[in-house]
């Protein structure tokens, strides 16, 4: 469960499932990951992006041998302890993996609650207290019961009550739905542009790791330049400083001024 929640972080579930599938399958227990290099669950992480959930994964998993005897820990606030674990994660792990009574809210629970209660078209562009502070009024008092409302709502979300087509005539809830009910107003917040990717740092980064994940040894300075053509680049520096960067990040980490490689 903590593995597939921060996979999931920012990306499909289409793209993690085959990676998840491989980690739980080389790595069933926490230790078995801490026993790794931090390089192995960066390679391993494939092209999931972000990468450096790899690497927090890795940290999460020793501080989970060393501090809590190898298991995942069931208290929330030891949970908000571990490396890369937020405040979404660690709810989502402690209701959906412990049966514990937390408010679960990503972006389809939003998108359901500010249909459902506010009457809105789609929820505001950050999350807000008033959305955290509604998504826990609406929990029911039973943690069991709790749990499967949150899986419920975010499978409302996800399935029926999506962003572009709402399969309102499916909807479990849609006479009580104050958007329905409303007339279905389009919505007139701010506008919602999507992340760049082309030219970006996080490509030329990405670029950068895929070269060091596809060779079984160290690889030349020279070998990472290469494996960003000049026509991705946005300016003459940027190959330096994502190299730079990534070594900054515990991502790669030199040999030398002209070797390099993952981590451990």
């Amino acid at each position: 469960m903590l593995i597939s929640e921060v996979m999931l972080q920012q990306t499909p579930v289409a793209r993690v499932l085959p990676i998840w599938r491989q980690w739980v399958e080389r790595w069933p227990q926490p230790r078995d990951l801490a026993a790794e290099v931090p390089g192995a669950a960066i390679r391993a992480w494939a092209r999931l992006g972000y990468p450096r959930r790899a690497l927090r994964l890795h940290q999460a998993a020793t501080v989970i041998v060393t501090e809590h005897n190898g298991q995942v820990p069931s208290d929330h606030a030891q949970l908000l302890a571990l490396p890369g674990v937020g405040g979404y994660t660690a709810a989502a792990v402690a209701s959906f993996a412990f049966r514990q009574r937390h408010a679960v809210v990503d972006t389809n629970v939003r998108r359901v609650l500010a249909r459902s209660c506010e009457g809105r078209a789609q929820a505001a562009p950050a999350l807000t207290r008033a959305e955290s502070a509604l998504a826990q009024r609406l929990l029911p008092a039973d943690a069991e019961r709790s749990a499967r409302w949150s899986i419920a709502a975010m499978e409302l979300g996800a399935l029926i009550c999506t962003a572009r087509a709402p399969a309102c005539d499916q909807c479990p809830v849609v006479n009580r739905c104050a958007w329905r009910l409303s007339g279905s107003p389009a919505y007139d917040g701010p506008v919602r542009r999507g992340q760049p990717w082309a030219g970006t740092d996080r490509q030329i980064r990405g670029a950068i790791l895929a070269a060091l994940r596809a060779s079984h040894g160290p690889v030349t300075h020279a070998a990472l330049q290469h494996a960003v053509p000049n026509s991705a680049l946005r300016d003459p520096f940027q190959r330096d400083r994502c190299i730079d960067g990534l070594v900054s990040d515990g991502l790669m980490e030199p040999l030398s001024d002209q070797l390099y490689r993952l981590p451990g």
